[in-house]
């Protein structure tokens, strides 16, 4: 039972982890956003990561994600990578030498967003965009993950990636000197990584994590080189995205584009609607991420209507995220197109809001309900953690 530090309500729906209730975010939400950011600072300093995207007046600018820090002498840009050494910007992840992730190998069919409507998990686009007509079974997915993001999700799935970015300044000191990052078991180059894509059985490259948003020069040098070579040979490599969209609107087009060509799908999670409620929950605005699907949207969809080129989801966290903002986002996404496919994932608690329940099955019909009034295509993914 949690309680609003607020308002005083308590509730099987309000997360002590964030500290604060949906009513208040948005009834109240400068006052709610101070108890917000709270928990943002204390759970990042627990990574020695900045509370917020520094904004020093006399900073360097950064410009590799939406966030757009300005990073002053001393300081270390949101994500962690950035550096400013004696007024200079040190990266020591997100270039096409150095990528702070992992990555493995995932067998297709694959526990993907948009495994409904994909080519290596349906044969959609076959034979252009699939090497078989079904699911192809005896293939593999070469799955990114980014040790880095620019939000910060208070329910992240996958929070481990923090430990990767944690380590970043520790790194500093070796990239200062020497030469190369290159044999830290975290550090891999954007040509090591494709050289890991041309295996026979690989038909496409994914990249999540974290987020692909803060290293997307690293992600996209390995898209083109992987490309290249199966170009060359005559065969599929499908770009995917796993984002939560927040990039910088030059390198998320660039990334549109690599998916269009290859037959892959740009997948944002939109987490939620109300900007107050975004920064809330992931300690950040939804702007920018909103402005990139609106352009990728408004450039690509019509496009490739064999294969969708961009898609959405929304976890569905109960008490906070409810009908009312999956309904926003069902008329933002149908104001660019209503056949562009839309999954509402059901949530499991994990981070700082592990105290919460799951989504309950009412919870999860009733946006179903609401978001199909707008839009063609709507799923509910995760149907087995239903309460």
């Amino acid at each position: 039972m949690g309680r609003c530090r607020l308002c005083g309500k308590s509730s099987q729906l309000i997360s002590d982890g964030l500290g604060v209730c949906l009513d208040c975010i948005r009834g109240r939400p400068e006052e709610a956003l101070e108890i917000a950011r709270e928990a943002h600072a204390k759970s990042r300093a627990s990574f020695g990561l900045p509370p917020e995207p520094p904004r020093d007046e006399d900073g360097v600018r950064c410009g590799l994600c939406g966030n757009d820090c300005r990073i002053g002498p001393g300081q270390v840009g949101y994500c962690g990578l950035v550096f400013n050494v004696n007024g200079r910007l040190v990266r020591v992840g997100g270039t096409p030498k150095a990528g702070i992730l992992e990555w493995y190998y995932d067998g297709l069919p694959t526990n993907c967003v948009a495994w409904w409507f994909c080519p290596g998990c349906t044969g959609a686009g076959y034979p252009k965009y699939a090497y078989t007509r079904g699911a192809e079974s005896g293939y593999s997915n070469l799955a990114v993950f980014y040790g880095s993001c620019s939000y910060d999700c208070l329910y992240c799935q996958n929070w481990q990636y923090r430990r990767l970015a944690s380590q970043a300044s520790l790194l500093l000191d070796e990239a200062l000197s020497r030469a190369s990052l290159l044999g830290h078991p975290s550090v891999v180059s954007a040509e090591e990584l494709a050289e890991a894509a041309k295996r026979p059985d690989v038909s496409c490259i994914c990249y999540f994590g974290g987020d692909p948003s803060t290293q997307m020069p690293h992600a996209l040098k390995v898209s083109e080189l992987a490309m290249e070579w199966a170009e060359e040979r005559g065969r599929l490599m499908r770009i995917c995205w796993e984002s939560n969209g927040n990039m910088n609107p030059h390198l998320a087009v660039k990334a549109a584009e690599q998916s269009l060509i290859s037959g892959g799908i740009v997948k944002f999670d939109l987490k939620a609607w109300d900007e107050n409620l975004n920064i809330a929950l992931c300690g950040i605005s939804n702007k920018q991420t909103l402005e990139n699907f609106r352009r990728i949207g408004e450039r690509f969809w019509d496009r490739r209507p064999e294969v969708p080129v961009l898609t959405a989801s929304t976890l569905l966290v109960p008490g906070y995220v409810d009908a009312e903002e999956v309904e926003h986002i069902a008329q933002f996404i149908a104001g660019i197109s209503p056949d562009i496919p839309y999954t509402l994932l059901a949530f499991y608690p994990q981070y700082v809001m592990d105290d919460m329940p799951t989504t309950s099955r009412k919870l999860a019909y009733e946006c179903y309900e609401r978001a199909k009034k707008h839009l063609n295509r709507v799923r509910i993914g995760n149907v087995h953690l239903l309460s």
